[in-house]
């Protein structure tokens, strides 16, 4: 009962709810044709995405870190008419890969880019007014993910979903006296989540094609 058996589920699950994506399928060579590493969200976290998106209804989505735009793609098709979507991408091969698939998509007028390190374009959008956005999704490097998580409460609104990915780390978050970076990094924005009063919070586990990992959800709350 191990990872090939979480994958063949993986497998199974998205069959069912979908089946093959030539778009999602595209991004995903054009990914590793440009030599990106294979860590984007899977095909049903994907899909978890878009059910969270259209559950709030979001029209307007902020997504911290692009690569190739997997995740991009399913959270800009959860988009109503007239709804937006901004990725922040630090790394300009990545951004360049993820607007290529955006755009076979179909989802260029929809999601736009945006290269820069993603703490400073998230304090251009604070200062330049682009929030409030209905739901933040943060996959980017972990050590940032406390800082991250300071400005996602800033672009929000009550009702605001923030979603971070990546946070269990093989089982590393509950061992303590792990402090390597991207370990620390999560554990820390964890404790920031479950202390800050504006927020409604949990974190789940997952298993699947991504092996052992998991994701935090916070709703904000008033405050």
């Amino acid at each position: 009962m191990g990872e090939q058996r979480w994958a063949e589920v993986d497998g199974y699950l998205t069959e069912l709810f979908g089946g093959a994506d030539p778009a999602l399928a595209a991004a995903q060579e054009a990914g590793r044709a440009a030599g990106m590493p294979d860590i984007s969200v899977s095909a049903e976290q994907g899909r978890l995405l878009r059910v969270l998106a259209r559950a709030v209804h979001a029209r307007a989505i902020l997504e911290v870190g692009t690569l190739a735009g997997f995740s991009t793609i399913w959270l800009a098709r959860s988009l109503p008419p007239g709804g937006r979507l901004i990725s922040l991408e630090a790394v300009p091969l990545h951004a360049e890969v993820a607007r290529s698939n955006l755009a076979r998509a179909g989802l260029a007028d929809v999601a736009e880019v945006r290269l820069g390190p993603a703490a400073e374009s998230m304090a251009e959008l604070d200062a330049t007014g682009a929030g409030p956005f209905d739901l933040v999704f943060i996959d980017a490097d972990k050590p940032g993910y406390p800082e991250y998580l300071s400005w996602a409460l800033k672009l929000t609104r009550p009702g605001s979903l923030i979603v971070a990915d990546n946070v269990v780390r093989g089982g590393a978050l509950a061992d303590l006296d792990n402090t390597e970076p991207n370990v620390a990094g999560v554990r820390q924005y964890l404790e920031l989540v479950a202390a800050e009063p504006r927020l409604t919070a949990t974190a789940l586990q997952t298993v699947g094609a991504k092996g052992w990992d998991g994701l935090s959800i916070a709703v904000v709350e008033a405050g």
